[in-house]
């Protein structure tokens, strides 16, 4: 899999999620065996660029390459300046978002948004493109509802404005994440552009990876919402498709050694205060499926101190080691 002048080391790549993808866990994937991750979004309001979130975000020390940014707006000329500064900041690849479905990006006419209107796509792309000497990819949905499909479309565009790879979720932004992703449309796309193109949506297991990598045609396979507490499903995905046999499932002692790890990265990337908030959802969905996991959860969410914290979890997964339990993953967590 290549963008650009850079070659992946596979085709499995981490989808920008808010709130998610921050550096901690784009790192964490990487060394699990993804071959790229996209970062949360940016957004290109220059008045933004001296807030702490945004200097946070765009700090990639110690990240492997290459360093994938996204970018959201609705403005030609800042989105073009945003792209500059982040890779000013040391991003190796600009990645534009039009394919949140959230109301808040899209009643600012970003994001899925801008399916709506093919003339500004194309203003937009074309000026990040000009912008950069990095290349710049984009991410798409399948259209803006049922009814209105364009995928194609913007496929057409992109690829004659430069752009160097299309990610698209297989779900129109009325769809949002509801009902079955649109294989036979990310086919379609692929069957008319040149440039590679990544599927999304819906990818829970291995399996499932080397049936839309099939069914579609495309290039490499996005991971979003699967992943969050099962970062290790990279090298899982990984092993299976160059070998189609399945890695055995981690260890009950490995996922508290990962967890821990990535806390203590969360801990001194965000600060203590802040990192103890954010990696309360991280530690749900780590111990979703564990027996006693909902009351552990629940107590977990209240300490407020990363001392509490870190014993907490220790704890939890001592008694699970205690009483020999192994990982049993339940239907919600392969949602």
């Amino acid at each position: 899999m290549q963008i650009g002048r850079y070659i992946l080391k596979n085709n499995l790549i981490v989808a920008p999620m808010a709130g998610v993808t921050d550096r901690p866990f784009r790192m964490l994937c990487k060394r699990l065996g993804a071959g790229m991750a996209v970062s949360e979004m940016v957004a290109s309001n220059s008045l933004l660029y001296g807030s702490e979130k945004t200097k946070r975000r765009a700090n990639h020390e110690g990240e492997v390459d290459p360093i994938s940014v996204q970018i959201v707006g609705a403005d030609p000329k800042m989105l073009a300046q945003a792209a500059r500064y982040n890779v000013d900041s040391g991003a190796q690849i600009i990645d534009i978002n039009m394919g949140c479905p959230a109301k808040k990006i899209c009643n600012v006419m970003a994001g899925s948004a801008l399916m709506q209107n093919e003339a500004l796509v194309k203003e937009i792309l074309e000026a990040v493109v000009g912008a950069v000497d990095v290349p710049v990819t984009l991410k798409i949905r399948t259209g803006w509802d049922k009814s209105n499909r364009n995928a194609v479309n913007i496929a057409k565009i992109a690829e004659a404005s430069g752009i160097q790879a299309l990610a698209i979720h297989g779900r129109t932004r009325a769809c949002a994440y509801t009902g079955d992703a649109e294989y036979d449309t990310i086919a379609h796309v692929k069957s008319e552009i040149k440039i590679p193109v990544i599927a999304n949506g819906d990818i829970t297991t291995p399996e499932k990876a080397k049936y839309v990598l099939e069914k579609t045609g495309a290039d490499a396979v996005m991971i979003g919402r699967a992943a969050q507490g099962r970062p290790w499903m990279f090298r899982e995905m990984a092993h299976f498709l160059a070998t189609g046999e399945h890695l055995a499932a981690p260890s009950v002692a490995e996922i508290q050694q990962v967890l821990i790890g990535h806390v203590h990265e969360l801990y001194a990337f965000y600060g203590e205060h802040s990192g103890l908030r954010v990696a309360r959802k991280h530690i749900s969905w780590y111990t979703k499926g564990l027996t006693g996991s909902a009351n552990f959860r629940h107590h977990m969410n209240q300490l407020e101190s990363v001392e509490e914290q870190l014993q907490a979890v220790n704890d939890f997964f001592d008694g699970q080691l205690q009483a020999g339990e192994q990982l049993q993953y339940v239907e919600t967590v392969l949602a």
